[in-house]
């Protein structure tokens, strides 16, 4: 089923996505991917407060490439999910409504995806070029000194995902395989 949404995304919206919906994306998301986690995490033991309220907010794995001219960023292809495994549970417990990204997510991701009513999204990797046209606006807002891992804003119109673990904890890339495995598969 296809569907849109507007980000940042209420817990509400995040129920009524179901694992393997095609959803758009429309509205502020923020990027943040290994070295930003980090720094997150760390700030929270410090008992310090995070560089945006996370209530809501979706986090996109990615770290950008150098805009070209007249573009507000350059190739914005996900990364791999499960680096960001050790953080993901806080952040949800946090009030983060939802992640992009790629690849599985961890049991203990999933359990706090669930406890959370939040959602687990995939961007197509390898699409970095198609996917940066959906960003209107990108804007460093902490953690400069990262560089291409800083936290950044961006403004997205039509921003095409995949839920792959729902509000519920289905997980698509189970579903899947087993889906494929009762299918006939015999050749002509």
């Amino acid at each position: 089923m296809e569907k849109q949404i507007t980000a940042p995304i209420s817990k509400e919206t995040a129920r009524t996505l179901k694992a393997g919906d095609y959803v758009y994306i429309t509205g502020t998301i923020y990027t943040a991917r290994d070295a930003a986690h980090k720094r997150m995490k760390e700030t929270l033991e410090k008992g310090m407060e995070l560089p945006l309220d996370l209530k809501g907010q979706m986090i996109y794995y990615m770290g950008p490439s150098p805009a070209r001219e007249g573009r507000p960023i350059g190739s914005a292809g996900p990364t791999t999910a499960s680096r960001m495994d050790k953080y993901a549970p806080e952040l949800l417990d946090l009030g983060l409504g939802g992640m992009i990204g790629k690849g599985k997510r961890s049991k203990a991701v999933i359990d706090a995806i669930v406890r959370n009513d939040a959602v687990y999204l995939a961007a197509v990797g390898g699409a970095g070029a198609l996917l940066s046209k959906c960003i209107k606006s990108s804007e460093v807002i902490a953690y400069d000194d990262l560089g291409t891992e800083a936290i950044r804003r961006l403004e997205v119109e039509n921003f095409p995902v995949i839920v792959v673990v729902d509000s519920e904890g289905n997980n698509l890339y189970e579903t899947a395989i087993q889906a494929y495995r009762t299918e006939d598969t015999t050749l002509c």
